[in-house]
C-alpha cells in the first residue's frame, strides 16, 4: 500500500503545528504499544519509512502547486509558521541558496511538553529531507543542528540549481 500525503488544504485550515499534535497524541501511545509487541527498533524503522514516503508526496505535491524554484519553496513556509510554529531567521536567500535558522520551533515544544521528545524527531524532523527531495530533486538540505536535539537553533541550508542546471 502506497502512502498519500492528506490534502493540502488540511494543513491551510488547521495548520501543521495542531495536525502534529493530533497526530502525536494518537501516535504515541499507538508506537509504544507496538513497540511492546514487536520490538521498538523495527517500529522505528517502519514509522521513519512511513513518514518519508508522505513528505517525498507532500513535497511533490506542493511542488504541483507553487513550482519548484527558492521563492516558491520560500512561500510554503508559511504552511509550517503557521500560528507563531516557528520563527525563523533568513540568512541568505538567492536563485541558488536559502539559508534560515529556526530560532524558535513550538513544534519540538510540543513534543518535549507531551513527553514524547525523541519521537519529535521522527514524526516532524524526519520530514525535512524528504520533503525538499519530492520538491526539487535537484534541490539539497544540509542541516547541522536542530532544536529537537538539543542544539540553540535549526540550520536550514539549502541549495538549488541554478537555470542552467534545471
Amino acid at each position: 500500500m502506497e502512502s498519500k500525503a492528506p490534502p493540502d488544504n488540511f494543513s491551510q485550515q488547521f495548520g501543521v503545528l495542531k495536525r502534529r499534535e493530533v497526530e502525536a497524541r494518537i501516535l504515541a501511545p499507538l508506537i509504544q504499544a507496538f513497540a511492546k509487541e514487536f520490538g521498538r527498533e523495527k517500529v522505528e524503522k517502519l514509522l521513519s519509512e512511513t513518514i518519508v514516503e508522505l513528505a517525498h508526496a507532500q513535497g511533490a505535491d506542493l511542488a504541483e502547486d507553487l513550482g519548484t524554484t527558492v521563492d516558491s519553496f520560500a512561500e510554503s513556509l508559511r504552511i509550517w509558521q503557521m500560528d507563531d510554529a516557528m520563527e525563523i531567521e533568513v540568512i541568505e536567500k538567492s536563485e541558488t541558496r536559502f539559508d534560515f535558522d529556526v530560532k524558535r520551533c513550538r513544534y519540538a515544544e510540543l513534543y518535549r511538553e507531551l513527553g514524547i521528545q525523541e519521537l519529535g524527531a521522527l514524526l516532524s524532523c524526519n520530514r525535512d529531507f524528504a520533503l525538499i527531495e519530492g520538491f526539487n530533486p535537484s534541490a539539497k538540505l544540509d542541516r547541522k543542528k536542530t532544536i529537537m536535539a538539543g542544539d540553540s537553533c535549526c540550520t536550514f541550508r539549502y541549495t538549488f540549481p541554478s537555470k542552467e542546471q534545471s
